[in-house]
């Protein structure tokens, strides 16, 4: 019983972890929309019409999705060259400028494949 009651105490603090990982994505990529559009974009890997209504949500909707328990941003690093490449011991505005190559050619190939940019 009291193992169970730890498990929960744990489940609860990692949900509540997920949620304030969901606030913070979720602000910063609504601050990069409303900065950049276009920018905002490219980094996080979205469309023009999520863009938008990213850049549209209130505080209260944005603290709402944010309080799920899972988590709404993902990691794109899932490729081996990408991997690669932040494996290298390379200055690092050219290791930033090879990854942003990797990131747009990828997004390149899911509009291809989708028709969703």
């Amino acid at each position: 019983m009291n193992i169970e009651r730890e498990g929960v105490s744990v489940n609860s603090e990692m949900f509540r972890e997920i949620g304030d990982i969901n606030l913070a994505y979720m602000l910063l990529a609504q601050k990069l929309v409303k900065q950049d559009k276009a920018a905002a974009m490219f980094r996080l890997g979205i469309g023009d019409e999520l863009a938008d209504l990213l850049a549209n949500m209130t505080l209260a909707q944005i603290v709402k999705l944010a309080s799920s328990n899972l988590l709404l941003c993902s990691f794109r690093l899932e490729d081996n060259p990408m991997f690669a490449v932040m494996g290298q011991q390379k200055d690092g505005a050219l290791q930033q400028a090879h990854m942003s190559i990797l990131m747009a050619a990828r997004q390149q190939t899911s509009v291809r494949t989708t028709g969703v940019a």
